[in-house]
């Protein structure tokens, strides 16, 4: 039994092996809508927004990169013990945000990057994750798959264009009462 949750640890294979940012965000909102939903500040929804951030700029987004970051960045500066129990070393990712905001500010391209995790058995635990998803851990991002660059444009919509439709019929019926 692992002390990590088995959505972060999912959520770290993806953003370190196959650098999936748009199944990170997935699979974390799941989990913080789950355990924590309506906390803007936390860390759940920093390291969303991390993934977020690196999604978008890998897509040229520069702004809502950096917007997103920046959000990020202030949700963990506030919580450095959240990170730390995480098994994350705070002080090495606020590094790490630094740089990644300067590549943003100036425009620069994607490049992968990895969380300053201190916890060697959390890794083990996300490199076997990979092992069982077919990546391998600390993979750079292939930057010619269309389908992971662009994952939004492709993902099924269905659902949620249904239950909009829903809320839309039942305001409607409200109305009309």
């Amino acid at each position: 039994m692992s002390k990590y949750p088995a959505s972060y640890i999912q959520y770290l294979a993806h953003f370190h092996g196959d650098r999936d940012y748009f199944e990170c965000h997935e699979i974390l909102e799941e989990y913080w809508k789950a355990t924590d939903a309506g906390n803007k500040k936390s860390v759940w929804v920093g390291l969303i927004l991390l993934a977020v951030s690196a999604y978008h700029h890998r897509r040229d987004n520069f702004s809502g990169a950096n917007r997103t970051l920046e959000k990020a960045a202030e949700i963990f500066s506030a919580d450095f013990n959240s990170l730390n129990r995480l098994g994350i070393n705070p002080v090495a990712l606020a590094e790490t945000l630094k740089k990644r905001k300067k590549l943003l500010r100036n425009r620069m391209p994607y490049s992968s990057f990895n969380l300053p995790i201190d916890d060697p058995d959390l890794i083990k635990l996300c490199q076997e994750e990979c092992k069982q998803n077919g990546f391998s851990w600390g993979d750079k991002s292939d930057l010619e798959d269309q389908d992971l660059i662009h994952r939004h444009a492709f993902r099924d919509r269905s659902d949620v264009i249904s239950d909009r439709q829903m809320a839309l019929e039942e305001r409607k019926n409200r109305r009309h009462r």
